[in-house]
Order: structure tokens, then C-alpha cells, then sequence
């Protein structure tokens, strides 16, 4: 085993400097890192998650009175917690806050191998929504079937419990490995605009990284490790249209002041086909190698690109099914998300409203730049508004998406041959249709470094709405998996 240098203990050691050139790879065992894995998931990582569903820790977009209510502090002190009193060797385990911000967790590994990994997660939450089954609630943790239900275990609570246990697994084996800063942040669900503040404050410390390991993405089922090469970008804002300053009796201005619903949907429709769902301003073209992917993806789920979600009706959506997965993680779309300016259908009287109100939420394909498309979309929805209306377009921060670097050919074979160890199953990869902004920033902040975005969100797992669940056998071999990458890192 080679022997490093660096700073005396304690201190910060972004760069360890090594007395050899390489550090000879010393094999994963299979089986001893199974049956390490399963014994932590169950007897520590299951009851922990249970106790992190039930704190209501969300995130600052959906309770601007988080700090007051403390329930961020609480999630963000739980996991503290586990951490320093998980047996992992050589780690300091802290809490940042800045002023005003959400707590980041942080813990530092000291290495014994070449190499920097930067391991990321969020511990803040979507909020409650409804419609969860009968027995299941979102701060109520329920186990059936080998799944865990309540909101944020599978997104992304299970992440800091999984890194830690993935660099574990290979400690307690003596197998070397690279030195690994675990970040956890508090406003992921909210766009992260708080983790910039913290990549700048925490940069001499973080240092460099040349392998980045996110745990918060999707998977396309249950029987491999899926590596994400692409993740779309997102722009959101309200719109409202306004055509009285109070409500009027219908009989009495029908025919004369339009409907604000009418109109709304009149200037959605000046980007969004209403027939097709198509916004040919938000379009790009797609890489050949998308469509590879995706005819790949299709081959191997089939029906379970579309089975995949609760529909209420007979009929299916009848496009091919890789045209379906390539729209889906690298078209536009556009969903409205929220509606404003209306009273329930039991409290509904005959009045004509004087506006209504639409959370928009676009997702954009992974190339196009966030900013400017948000300008072009402003200004369709607000220019020339209809006679009698006025409309306004209140942006939120834009987030561009991002698209993975060409992998290594170590890390290709890393982390096909992990899936092949503990899923039996070879790796494969695809695009994602949601957005992580952190994949974004460390993209444009270190151009040279490596990543490994998966997940344990498959069919039915619910992410952001009812019946959120975390496979928790899925949960284990992803933890595996990514100890032998880990070890894989130490001798490429």
C-alpha cells in the first residue's frame, strides 16, 4: 500500500501527495461487501430512514419559514449524527451554515490512494401532496413488500447512508482508496440556490475532484445498475391573467369581459401546441447517440417505458417507444403544476374571476441554455396581450441541464462489471428527464472531472408525488456497486 503525506490531522487536505505513482488495485470481495452491505442497510440504514421520513424537513421553495420551524436543522442533526457514530476510518463529519442558508453536511475522508471524489446528495424534501394510499402518508415510514414509502427516502435521504457505507464496505477490507469529501445539501428541491454560496466558501477544502458520485437520480427498473448520462434543464415562473380587480356576477358580464381561464390557456398556446404538447421554440437538435441510447433503453424495458406510471385510462400514448424516451430526456415539455385565482368546486359560485394564476414548469433539453430561453418564453407569454387582459410572466431562477463528459474506459468497465457483481445484470445507461443543478455547476467548475449519476427512482417509486417508496434491495446493490467503483478508482 502506498503511504501519503498531506496536512497534520484535522486539518482541511484537498491535496495528498503519494510516494508512489500508482497504488496497486487490491480486488472488491463480492460477497464480504454483500453481506457488509445488507447487515448495515438493516440494522442501521432502514431505522435511520424511518426517522428521517417523519421529519417534515421541506425544502425552502414550498416553507419559507423553514429556519424558524427548525425542521431542517433537525433532518440535517440526524444525519450528523449517524455519521460520526458510523464506523468509518480517518473521517471528520461537520456542519456548514452560512448566514440565512440551509445547513451542508460535510464529511471529509481521508484517503490512502491518488484521487479526489466529491460524493453528493440532499437531505431536503417535496412537499406532502395528496392521494397517498390508505396506511401510507408522507411523514409516516411503512415498509410492504421490501419498500420503504414516505417522502424523500429514495430522494435522496438514502444518499450520506449509502456513500458512507460504499467507502466502509471497502475500508474494512483494506482495499485503498481515494480521498472522498461527502456533500449532503439542504436546497436541492428548491433549484440549490443556496449551493453555490457553499462550493465557493468550502473550495480550498473540497478542492479538486476528478470523480463525482450522485446518488439522486433515476433508475430504469429494478435488475441493473443504470449510469445517466444526461439530465434536462428547467425553467418555471407564474403566470397570471388578470381582466377585473374583483369578481363579477357571469350573468352579468358574460359576452362582455372574457374569461381569465380562456385566455390563459390562449396564451399558453402561443408555446405550447395544445393538440401535440410540442414547444417548437424550447427544441433542439438531438445527438445520434441520443437515439442509440434510447432505442437501447426501449429494447430493454418495452412496455415499461409507458407502464411505468399510474394511467387512468385504457389508451396509451402510441408513438415508438424509443421516440418516447429520447422526448422524454431531450425534448421540451411544459406542465403546469399549480393553479391560483380559483375557489374549490364546492365553494364555486356563479362569479366571474378577475384572474387566474398557472405554476408553469418547462423542462428543456440538456443543451440548451436556461437564461435565454426563459427571456424567449417571457416575452411569447407577455407581448401583445389579449384585448382586455393584462399578463405577466414572474420567472424563477432558470437552470440549464447538463450532459455527461465522454467516460472513461476504467470507469466504463467499473461500473459495468459492479452491476454485473451485485445485480447479475449488465450496466446500462440513459438519459434522465428531470434536473439536478449541481450535475451543471460541477460541470462548467471542474471540465476535466468524471461522473457517476444513478439512483434507486424506478418504475412506481413516485418521486415528488404520492406513495413515494425506496426499493430498499435495489438501495443495497447500488451501495455496493459503488464500492467497487471505489476501489476500481484506487487502481485505474
Amino acid at each position: 500500500m502506498c503511504s501519503a503525506t498531506g496536512p497534520p490531522a484535522g486539518e482541511p487536505s484537498p491535496d495528498v501527495h503519494f510516494d508512489c505513482d500508482q497504488v496497486a488495485g487490491t480486488p472488491l470481495n463480492t460477497e464480504d461487501t454483500r453481506k457488509f452491505v445488507e447487515t448495515v442497510w438493516d440494522d442501521e440504514i432502514v431505522p435511520a430512514l424511518k426517522d428521517y421520513i417523519r421529519i417534515p424537513n421541506k425544502s425552502p421553495a414550498f416553507d419559507p419559514d423553514w429556519e424558524r420551524r427548525g425542521h431542517m436543522a433537525d433532518a440535517v442533526e440526524q444525519l450528523r449524527q449517524w455519521a460520526e457514530s458510523f464506523p468509518i476510518e480517518r473521517a471528520r463529519v461537520e456542519v456548514v451554515t452560512l448566514p440565512g442558508r440551509t445547513p451542508t453536511l460535510l464529511v471529509d475522508i481521508e484517503g490512502d490512494a491518488p484521487g479526489n471524489i466529491l460524493w453528493y446528495g440532499h437531505y431536503d424534501k417535496q412537499p406532502e401532496f395528496t392521494g397517498w394510499d390508505e396506511g401510507l402518508a408522507p411523514w409516516t415510514p411503512v415498509i410492504r413488500n421490501g419498500r420503504l414509502y414516505g417522502r424523500g427516502g429514495a430522494d435522496d435521504g438514502y444518499a450520506m447512508f449509502g456513500s458512507l457505507t460504499a467507502i466502509a464496505a471497502a475500508q474494512r477490507q483494506g482495499i485503498p482508496h481515494a480521498r472522498s469529501i461527502v456533500l449532503i445539501e439542504g436546497c436541492e428541491e428548491s433549484g440549490s440556490f443556496d449551493l453555490p454560496l457553499y462550493m465557493e466558501a468550502l473550495s480550498d477544502r473540497i478542492g479538486t475532484p476528478d470523480l463525482v458520485i450522485c446518488l439522486d437520480a433515476e433508475c430504469g427498473d429494478y435488475d441493473r445498475l443504470w449510469a445517466t448520462t444526461s439530465l434536462r434543464g428547467m425553467l418555471s415562473g407564474t403566470l397570471t391573467v388578470s381582466v377585473l380587480s374583483e369578481g363579477v356576477h357571469s350573468g352579468a358580464a358574460g359576452g362582455i369581459v372574457p374569461s381569465s381561464f380562456r385566455l390563459l390557456r390562449h396564451v399558453i398556446g402561443r408555446v405550447e401546441d395544445s393538440s401535440t404538447g410540442t414547444i417548437p421554440e424550447l427544441e433542439v437538435e438531438v445527438p445520434a447517440d441520443v437515439h442509440r441510447q434510447a432505442e437501447q433503453v426501449a429494447r430493454t424495458l418495452g412496455a415499461g417505458v409507458v407502464e411505468r406510471f399510474p394511467w387512468t385510462a385504457a389508451s396509451r400514448p402510441d408513438s415508438a417507444l424509443a421516440d418516447l424516451v429520447a422526448t422524454n430526456t431531450w425534448g421540451p415539455s411544459l406542465g403546469v403544476v399549480g393553479l391560483g385565482g380559483a375557489p374549490g368546486i364546492s365553494d364555486a359560485g356563479n362569479t366571474l374571476r378577475p384572474f387566474t394564476s398557472a405554476k408553469l414548469v418547462f423542462r428543456l433539453p440538456p443543451s440548451l441554455d436556461a437564461e435565454s430561453a426563459s427571456q424567449r418564453i417571457k416575452a411569447l407569454l407577455e407581448n401583445d396581450p389579449p384585448p382586455g387582459a393584462e399578463v405577466r410572466f414572474e420567472l424563477d431562477p432558470a437552470h440549464t441541464g447538463w450532459h455527461a463528459p465522454p467516460t472513461a474506459a476504467w470507469l466504463r468497465e467499473s461500473v459495468d462489471n459492479a452491476s454485473r457483481d451485485f445485480f447479475g445484470q449488465p450496466a446500462l445507461t440513459m438519459g434522465t428527464g428531470g434536473t439536478i443543478p449541481f450535475m451543471k455547476m460541477l460541470g462548467d467548475r471542474y471540465p476535466d472531472v468524471q461522473f457517476v449519476v444513478t439512483g434507486v427512482l424506478g418504475p412506481g417509486s413516485n418521486a415528488h408525488g404520492p406513495n413515494e417508496f425506496l426499493d430498499i434491495a435495489t438501495g443495497k446493490r447500488v451501495t455496493a456497486c459503488m464500492a467497487r467503483i471505489l476501489a476500481d478508482h484506487a487502481s485505474r
